[in-house]
């Protein structure tokens, strides 16, 4: 009888680890008899400032006015803190940026998801933004509370990608056979990708509101299987020299990392100089990281940047 019993329990759990392994197969494993899903990852780098020179004035004075951004903040009210701070710092130079709550904060003005899972709230919010915006702008950039993000510098990095192509972009991470973009790092969006992704988010078998069957995916690999299913796929965003551009760590633990790693490079061996993002940081790093990005300045010293992102009409940013 000992035995049986025993037999029973080893076949219960050799089932449920192949029900789990088939779940994530069907998950991660897709579209390999469609040929436009023979896609081979690449690295997007920005733009070379000698090719924006060529440009002329008033067609850099065009392109400027032409990037429209909307930002989306995915928010809980345990973040009521870094909400405030987002909203008194970076997300200023976005053209629009909009908070989406789990549920109804009266501190601050969101969109109410009336769902804490971040895979749902995900996916509502892109249904929300493409629903009322899919004609004002041409660029969907997520974030978390957690994360600076210079909207000066993702503009640039974006000045010759076309928005109607498929876009999908950030800092880029393997799992398995599925590569997707850390929402760690933030993630951009083209519109032509959020017209796919609409069309896929009522098809359960393609985008399903719900991971698999045994245990959950993230919302980021989640986005990556509908986003696969559409045929887009997860790009990582270099500058000139093959740094990431879209950081899932803040300055200053990028700074302790050289100081271990290359002591003699600390700034070299640290990050891009056109960083668009960093993650993980306090209220308080993010009204240092305003200071330096933005008003800090040196008497005497003039810029000469090939191309200026005007902010959008009725900002107050800095």
């Amino acid at each position: 009888m000992l035995s049986e019993s025993s037999s029973f329990l080893k076949g219960m759990m050799l089932g449920s680890i192949f029900c789990a392994l088939i779940t994530m197969l069907g998950h991660i494993r897709i579209g390999h008899g469609d040929r436009r899903h023979q896609h081979k990852h690449h690295h997007l780098q920005a733009p070379n400032k000698e090719d924006i020179l060529k440009i002329s004035e008033d067609e850099r004075m065009e392109l400027s006015k032409s990037f429209r951004v909307y930002c989306i903040i995915l928010v809980k009210p345990k973040d009521v803190s870094l909400w405030a701070a987002v909203r008194e710092t970076w997300t200023k130079h976005c053209d629009k940026a909009e908070f989406f709550s789990s549920e109804n904060v009266k501190v601050f003005e969101s969109v109410n998801m009336e769902t804490d899972d971040m895979w749902l709230m995900m996916r509502k919010a892109y249904k929300y933004a493409f629903d009322k915006y899919r004609d004002q702008y041409n660029w969907f950039f997520l974030a978390r509370p957690t994360m600076f993000a210079i909207m000066e510098n993702l503009k640039y990095f974006l000045l010759k990608k076309d928005p109607s192509q498929p876009f999908y972009l950030g800092h880029t991470i393997k799992s398995g056979d599925l590569e997707y973009v850390s929402v760690e790092g933030g993630i951009v969006l083209s519109i032509e990708s959020m017209k796919r992704l609409n069309s896929l988010l009522g098809i359960p078998e393609k985008c399903p509101e719900q991971g698999g069957m045994i245990w959950k995916i993230s919302e980021d690999k989640q986005l990556a299987v509908c986003l696969k299913y559409a045929g887009v796929f997860a790009e990582n965003a270099e500058d000139s020299e093959g740094k990431d551009v879209f950081n899932t760590k803040s300055v200053g633990l990028f700074i302790k990392e050289a100081m271990s790693n290359h002591p003699n490079l600390v700034v070299e061996g640290c990050c891009s100089d056109m960083a668009v993002t960093f993650n993980g940081l306090t209220p308080n790093q993010m009204h240092v990281m305003m200071y330096g990005v933005y008003r800090l300045r040196a008497f005497g010293h003039i810029f000469h940047d090939a191309l200026v992102f005007l902010p959008p009409n009725g900002s107050d940013n800095d």
